[in-house]
């Protein structure tokens, strides 16, 4: 039972938290990475392990993903600058921003339109692969377009998969689950979005709705999975394998900066402002961010005022131990892919030093975000992908922060602030219509009038 009088007098940051104001905490505990990496228990070796895996999958995925085909197989979005939207946020906030504001786009990754596509469709190809195998029906030198037959889909319909989901990671495991011929269940909790379901259905998957939170779903989902000893439950809270689908987006990312003469060193530090829900995808990114640029990068995490289940775990090191509940928070917000209470103990404990801060924002502060994205730059997200746009205020206003990581003013001039979005890319029209209505904002582009 948690004590929270006695902790809130221990940690006065949940004050704060408490009446839902907006904060932000910068971790002194944050560590180089080589400290950091025997806390996390995986290595490149696995991130390259992952990658290779992905790279034997690409034939199969452009023959029953098309949309894949431009890029290899391969599921990548672009990273662009937004100067427009800098401009807009320097207005909005009153602060100068140096240095290069950037958007990655895994709003926009192709098969579900979510960062959710890296981690979760990676999750289902690992358990594809090894279950034909297995059964002698599939070698690391096949050509993995053979996948996409009959035989195939015959063998993976004696297997299930189940998931909990509040949206994006049971839309690409149901979906690449459905195609590869696997009966799929996706467990979803109160806040998934009607349209994310109707998808899910369309596609074939079994959609079960709870009238409660992310937590209620998962624990359902894995109660029922038990009850099948065929059925593959793919947990987001502690999955090793989905932490690895997403860490694989840090050499990509090296790659596409490379190639676009971006620097990442001591005197071009780079800052990534990742949404964080229970943890499983902004963790696997930063990790991978973190091998592939090392102590040049700086993550940090953006969380709803109502589910800043992250922030609390790690603040409190009780990570998975404490709920926002606990605090009389009720885990109610537009951002329903954040919408969790409960944190990944396996991320919190893994990553707490190499995380260099979290903040919250409001739902308010998401949908006037979402506004100014798209009267800026013509960009449509979801409420949650917006949720790491104010990151770089933060990290431009503590000058303490600045101060233990180093950062004078030159460096500061030369560095890239990379907002992650993470969806938004397959939202029906009349849904984003609803929320730039929210927003104030008209669908469409009119640049310059942020």
């Amino acid at each position: 039972m948690i004590d929270v009088s006695t902790l809130t007098v221990q940690f006065p940051l949940l004050k704060s938290l408490q009446v839902l104001d907006e904060v932000c905490w910068f971790n002194p505990n944050v560590t180089p990475l080589n400290d950091a990496l025997p806390y996390v228990g995986l290595t490149a070796a696995d991130i390259q392990e992952a990658s290779d895996r992905l790279t034997r999958f690409a034939p199969y995925l452009m023959v029953v993903f098309p949309e894949t085909a431009q890029a290899g197989g391969m599921i990548e979005s672009e990273v662009i600058e937004i100067p427009a939207m800098k401009a807009a946020l320097e207005r909005t906030e009153g602060q100068a921003i140096p240095g290069r504001l950037m958007l990655k786009k895994d709003s926009h990754l192709p098969i579900s339109g979510s960062i959710k596509a890296r981690g979760g469709i990676y999750e289902v190809l690992t358990h594809a692969e090894k279950l034909a195998m297995d059964a002698g029906l599939l070698s690391e030198a096949d050509d993995y377009s053979k996948l996409d037959s009959d035989e195939f889909r015959r063998f993976f319909s004696q297997y299930s998969i189940a998931v909990g989901s509040t949206g994006n990671l049971g839309m690409s495991i149901g979906i690449m689950s459905a195609k590869l011929g696997f009966t799929v269940t996706v467990h979803m909790s109160a806040d998934a979005r009607e349209w994310k379901k109707a998808k899910l259905r369309s596609h074939g998957v079994t959609v079960v709705e709870y009238a409660q939170d992310y937590g209620v779903a998962v624990e359902a989902g894995r109660k029922a999975a038990e009850q099948d000893p065929r059925c593959f439950f793919i947990d987001d809270e502690n999955s090793r394998t989905l932490f690895l689908g997403y860490a694989v987006a840090g050499e990509r990312l090296k790659k596409q900066f490379g190639e676009q003469g971006i620097l990442v060193d001591a005197e071009h530090p780079l800052f990534v402002y990742l949404p964080c829900g229970v943890g499983g995808g902004p963790g696997g990114v930063a990790f991978g961010l973190k091998l592939a640029f090392g102590d040049h990068v700086h993550c940090i995490f953006a969380e709803p005022t109502h589910s800043p289940c992250m922030l609390l775990g790690v603040h409190t090191g009780l990570h998975d131990q404490i709920a926002v509940q606990d605090l009389g928070i009720d885990n109610i917000t537009a951002a329903d892919g954040l919408a969790v209470g409960r944190p990944s103990g396996f991320v919190g404990r893994a990553m707490e030093r190499l995380i260099d801060g979290y903040y919250t924002l409001s739902d308010a502060q998401m949908y006037h975000w979402l506004g100014k994205l798209n009267q800026s730059e013509g960009i449509q997200l979801e409420p949650s992908a917006l949720a790491g746009m104010p990151g770089v205020i933060h990290v431009l206003k503590d000058a303490p922060y600045q101060r233990r990581i180093e950062m004078s003013e030159k460096r500061l001039h030369q560095a890239t602030h990379l907002v992650w979005a993470t969806g938004g890319g397959m939202v029906p029209p009349e849904e984003m219509e609803k929320y730039l209505a929210q927003a104030g904002s008209p669908l469409g582009y009119a640049s310059g009038k942020a």
